[in-house]
């Protein structure tokens, strides 16, 4: 899953994208309130972290902003103001969660778990294609064969497969969706774990296979054998 931190601290900022990164989350960092907005307007994101007090432009301005064309992407407010008003100002303006620092990183995780799965709704936690699940909590993916417990990278790009079987996918798209619009890696990064991927999709099941189209991108089909 792929989530914006909108954090002016950037001692704090830093520590919470290499934590969120190790809990297989996919994270842009930015810095003030109006590169929050530009990065929620026209990325690609299943979640956002808001700091309330940022330069430029204030959290909550950010999320009323935001809602008025998105009403469903889970936010979480962090700040340091935790009077009720601004509790209250929070939720009202449509964040799903509200945060005060100092926190604890186990429940700023847990938050953020809890606020993604009822976006989701407990059903989407498997994703399932032919014989093949994907469980979204503990990434694993298995088949009646076996399973695999897969790491950041492998488990974001099959889930992401998964949800797009049969539709083409970019290159660039993968690379922007999973390693971020500021990554400098490259296109072989993608093949690299495409050919993780196959080799435990060859063990699990005969029924799903991912495919290539040359000089364009990749697609997770079923085949009928």
């Amino acid at each position: 899953m792929k989530l914006l931190l909108a954090e002016d601290e950037r001692a704090l900022s830093k520590a919470l994208v290499a934590i969120l990164k190790h809990e297989n989350y996919t994270v842009d960092a930015v810095f003030n309130g109006e590169d929050a907005l530009n990065s929620l307007q026209f990325g690609d994101y299943d979640g956002a972290i808001l700091d309330i007090m940022m330069p430029k432009m204030d959290g909550i301005s950010v999320l009323q902003e935001f809602r008025k064309h998105n009403k469903s992407m889970p936010i979480l407010l962090l700040t340091a103001k935790t009077e009720v008003d601004d509790r209250v100002l929070g939720l009202d303006s449509g964040a799903d969660d509200y945060l005060g620092k100092p926190f604890d990183v186990k429940e700023l995780l847990a938050r953020i778990r809890a606020m993604m799965r009822r976006n989701q709704g407990e059903a989407d936690n498997i994703l399932t294609l032919s014989d093949l699940k994907l469980n979204r909590s503990t990434f694993v993916l298995s088949s009646p064969k076996g399973d695999y417990r897969l790491g950041n990278k492998e488990f974001q790009l099959i889930e992401l497969l998964m949800l797009n079987a049969g539709k083409v996918l970019e290159t660039e798209a993968i690379l922007s969706k999973i390693w971020g619009y500021d990554s400098e890696a490259e296109a072989n990064v993608v093949w690299t774990y495409i050919s993780y991927l196959r080799k435990k999709l060859e063990a699990l099941t005969p029924h799903v296979q991912i495919e290539a189209v040359r000089g364009v991108g990749y697609l997770l089909v079923k085949r009928d054998v």
